[in-house]
């Protein structure tokens, strides 16, 4: 609920913040899902480790102490995902409340700068504390309140259409389409250069 708390309660409440200020909170919440994203990696090759090990030992006593780590090691990972989902759409929401501040010309025409209600907060908080709301539905939901939909920039979205290009490489490498990884590079880097070219085209 800390997160609830400081959207609403604060002496300064999040949609009174200054672009400098939201700045600060944006890169605190940055270095949090940077180290929520370095554990899971840990615990992924932790796992791949215990896997290995499990595979090659041939004890049944060995092989089950093997498999409950694994499993623990999962539910860690599962946890810290779930943490991870929260943090990320509390970043969003800074993210796009500081880009309103400095879109402020633009945005003032909608009315909306400075003007988000306390429950508006309270549904953004509902949303990001939600497990079941990933970040990519939470994004629709807060544009939606902000109001800021088309005026924000593209670049802006969580998952912008250069974004899931980058995603569709690696979805590629997953299945064997593509093995080299310098050659997946290079696609996912044309393709998010092209994305990001088309609009001033």
């Amino acid at each position: 609920m800390a997160f609830l708390e400081w959207l609403t309660k604060r002496k300064k409440p999040l949609s009174q913040m200054t672009r400098s200020e939201l700045r600060r909170q944006e890169l605190m919440l940055e270095k949090d899902r940077t180290r929520m994203l370095n554990k899971i990696t840990k615990l992924g090759k932790d796992k791949q480790v215990l896997f290995e090990r499990g595979a090659a030992e041939k004890t049944p006593e060995v092989r089950r102490m093997f498999a409950q780590e694994f499993e623990m090691k999962t539910s860690e990972q599962l946890m810290v995902s779930r943490q991870l989902n929260i943090r990320s759409k509390e970043m969003m929401t800074v993210s796009r409340l500081r880009m309103m501040r400095e879109n402020a010309e633009r945005a003032r025409h909608s009315g909306k700068l400075g003007l988000i209600s306390e429950a508006d907060m309270l549904r953004l908080g509902k949303l990001i504390e939600s497990d079941a709301v990933k970040a990519e539905v939470y994004q629709e939901r807060l544009d939606e309140i902000l109001a800021v939909g088309a005026e924000v920039d593209e670049g802006a979205a969580a998952m912008s259409g250069a974004g899931q290009s980058v995603m569709d490489v690696w979805d590629k490498m997953d299945r064997g389409a593509i093995t080299d990884t310098e050659e997946a590079f290079d696609e996912a880097d044309r393709c998010v250069r092209e994305r990001q070219a088309a609009p001033e085209a």
